[in-house]
């Protein structure tokens, strides 16, 4: 018999049918950009079953190793709210920069710090809208699955794509060094306390600091000593064992080298997908950083002197000409231009995307402004100056400090997870650019591996300054993917378009001239 349907009804099969055709488009894009991370027998970054979203609930995987679940799932089924769209560019931006945020405003002096963040911040976030618009710009071609450094590809060649490759691996290997550092302080000051605790040893530290119970203290007051103990006279215990204990738990001699057994094979495995499950730890380290701020400022209160040009034994200027070590710092603290695309294209409505992204900066901004000004505000000066402050301003709290201890455990723990993780993502950036392989052999792999582990160990051992390794690699990556080519292809696309007018020529070479300028200058001062 023949059949009938009506109208109506064809209209809404058609609609059914294409609404079907549609999600599957936008699914099998996202599996496509999640399987070009990675090798085909490597499923660490290919996307996951939980990225096929059920009808109740929703994952979005990050090739970051972020991994968000939101438990409803309405119009627009597999993307994100611009809650949690804002909660992801916030967790990813905050990093070890947020340590080393105070000393970077003592060394820029307090007006200018707090200025330059505001303006680094601003200026960060316009190249990286550049960032984000520079892939809708390119006409006639499906740049869906793009990433800036396809972009950059598209626009320069051969040479756009070996250039973000190398700044994309120094930003990397630069994080996996200023973290081998961390993790040997980390270790060293939590080792310390728990041998102190269990032996029932009462240090008392050789580096000034503030008497009571809430102790700051200033470790660069003992320069002329190498960063170990440095600590004398106990109540009780056996001297040779704490001895002993001092010469084989030693921050920049053995502790570094103690976390090669743990770290390195880790590094080796094919997989870390494993690690991408404590991400959370790296939001709730940042929580607690701020929590303890706020009770430690509480407790010291505020101690703030204004000398505009001039320097005391307790004071720095306002101003002063090492402010560009700050924005180094900055320039990777705000550093985010190499994988926004990604996480915008997950944003449910993307009309939204440039008022979330200036949301998640403000809030960024916001945390590195309270950090840095309430450490720095609230340092004991007198009777220390704020000279002391370290590049870690963790530093600046004795290894007994309890609610520094438990920072430490925090952060020690998640980086750790995230070590592996990092050093994954050099491994399949760098290897399957040459083999086309992100594992060729164990014994590519163990050379790649050595070869950052010892980066790490030596700068560990013989320049354990995270502060200037966090300026150098910032302005060396951000030269390209903050300044550099994200306003030479905004000029390109411009002027190929026949849009391209002389003020917006001026103010992106003037962008240009910031950032090289920026780097030059972290290698003067």
């Amino acid at each position: 018999r023949p059949f009938h349907v009506e109208p109506t009804n064809i209209v809404s099969v058609n609609d059914d049918m294409q609404r079907v055709t549609d999600e599957a488009s936008a699914m099998n894009k996202r599996i496509h950009y999640y399987s070009r991370l990675t090798s085909p027998a490597d499923r660490a970054l290919i996307a996951p079953d939980h990225v096929l979203p059920a009808p109740d609930e929703i994952y979005v995987y990050s090739p970051l190793g972020t991994a968000f679940k939101v438990d409803s799932c309405i119009d627009g089924c597999g993307k994100n709210s611009s809650i949690v769209t804002i909660f992801m560019i916030w967790n990813t931006m905050m990093g070890t920069s947020i340590l080393s945020i105070p000393w970077g405003i003592k060394q820029a002096g307090f007006t200018s710090g707090i200025i330059l963040i505001l303006l680094m911040g601003i200026l960060t976030l316009y190249c990286c809208y550049r960032v984000v618009k520079s892939r809708k710009m390119i006409p006639l071609i499906d740049t869906s699955n793009w990433e800036f450094p396809d972009v950059c590809k598209y626009y320069f060649g051969s040479f756009g794509q070996w250039s973000s490759l190398l700044f994309s691996m120094v930003s990397l290997v630069g994080a996996m060094v200023v973290y081998w550092v961390l993790m040997s302080n980390f270790l060293f000051n939590t080792g310390k306390f728990i041998y102190n605790f269990v032996h029932d040893i009462n240090v008392t530290d050789i580096v000034p600091g503030t008497n009571g119970s809430n102790k700051v203290i200033c470790p660069s007051a003992a320069s002329g000593h190498p960063p170990q103990n440095r600590s004398v006279v106990f109540s009780s215990g056996n001297n040779t064992d704490f001895e002993l204990f001092e010469e084989w738990w030693n921050k920049s001699q053995t502790v570094p080298f103690y976390l090669i057994a743990v770290l390195l094979p880790l590094l080796n495995l094919k997989s870390p997908s494993f690690f991408a499950k404590f991400n959370v730890l790296g939001t709730v380290s940042v929580v607690y950083l701020v929590f303890l701020v706020t009770v430690k400022a509480a407790r010291l209160g505020i101690h703030l002197e204004y000398n505009w040009f001039t320097e005391n034994d307790f004071f720095v200027p306002e101003f002063r000409i090492l402010f560009p070590q700050l924005t180094g710092v900055l320039t990777l603290a705000f550093f985010i231009h190499n994988c926004v695309i990604t996480l915008l294209q997950n944003n449910r409505n993307q009309e939204n995307n440039v008022r979330d992204l200036s949301i998640a900066y403000f809030l960024v901004g916001l945390t590195y402004l309270y950090v840095g000004v309430i450490i720095f505000a609230s340092f004991p000066s007198p009777p220390l100056s704020k000279e002391c402050i370290e590049q870690n301003f963790l530093d600046n709290f004795p290894s007994d400090d309890i609610m520094s201890f438990v920072a430490r455990i925090f952060l020690l723990f998640q980086m750790m997870t995230v070590y592996p993780l990092l050093g994954y993502l050099a491994r399949v950036q760098l290897l399957r650019q040459f083999f086309g392989n992100a594992y060729p052999s164990i014994f590519h792999v163990l050379v790649l591996n050595i070869a950052i582990v010892g980066a790490g160990v030596a700068m560990a051992r013989f320049y354990p300054n995270i502060g200037g390794i966090i300026r150098y690699s910032g302005a060396t990556c951000g030269l390209a993917f903050v300044f550099v080519y994200p306003s030479l292809i905004y000029v390109i696309s411009l002027h190929r378009a026949g849009q391209l007018t002389w003020p917006a020529l001026i103010i992106h070479i003037f962008i240009i001239l910031l950032g090289l300028a920026n780097l030059i200058a972290q290698f003067l001062l």
